[in-house]
């Protein structure tokens, strides 16, 4: 990847699917810096990422530092994120339903939660490229004109909640669904956040529940 002055501000652009399947391993990377997985983990993601692309309401974002085309989604990408409409068939959707149950949540506070939200799957900027908020740009890009009621996400659990994912999603206004949840297949616990659509035009200081 091409290094990133410190005043350069990547520009948004909305990837079709045939475009985030063509630079699928730019994107992975991406992922799998930012998650700290092991080298190799973007081989087993790639399927999953690719099918994510057919479900129903599917959308993505990317930040590319341009290239002699500013109109285009060529040059270096340095920031991905995409979701798309939740469903009670997919794996997310389930995980996150258990994990409601077993912190004690009613059938009616799972509808509230699960019955109409946009899963926001992947959100992520390469290291050398933060600073900018890239990630909240990303982030407004994609929850713009959503006809859901509300957007879920899930983040790893960091101390005191001190990293730039977690200030941003608190600023935004996400509160908490699931804390301390584990996954299926990752030993982290992860935090299941969400909040009300439409986002707010600037970040507020009253946090919005997503059954509020």
């Amino acid at each position: 990847m091409s290094p990133v002055g410190i005043n350069t501000t990547p520009l948004l652009v909305e990837l079709s699917a045939q475009e985030l399947r063509h630079r699928l391993a730019e994107a992975l990377a991406i992922y799998v810096e930012a998650m700290d997985y092991p080298k190799g983990t973007e081989f087993h993601r790639a399927p999953m990422w690719t099918e994510h692309t057919h479900r129903p309401g599917w959308r993505a974002v990317a930040a590319i530092l341009p290239g002699d085309d500013p109109g285009s989604s060529e040059g270096t990408m340095v920031g991905i994120a995409y979701g798309y409409r939740g469903a009670p068939h997919q794996w997310w959707h389930q995980q996150v339903r258990e994990g409601m149950h077993r912190s004690g949540a009613d059938e009616r506070r799972i509808h509230e939660v699960l019955g109409d939200y946009f899963e926001l799957t992947e959100l992520h900027v390469a290291r050398a490229a933060q600073g900018h908020r890239t990630g909240e740009a990303m982030l407004r890009r994609l929850l713009e004109d959503r006809p859901e009621s509300h957007v879920l996400l899930s983040t790893p659990e960091v101390d005191d909640e001190d990293n730039r994912a977690w200030r941003l999603y608190r600023r935004l206004g996400f509160t908490d669904v699931v804390r301390h949840f584990t996954f299926t297949g990752d030993n982290r616990p992860f935090a299941v956040l969400g909040r009300l659509l439409p986002l707010p035009a600037e970040a507020t200081e009253n946090a919005h529940s997503p059954s509020r």
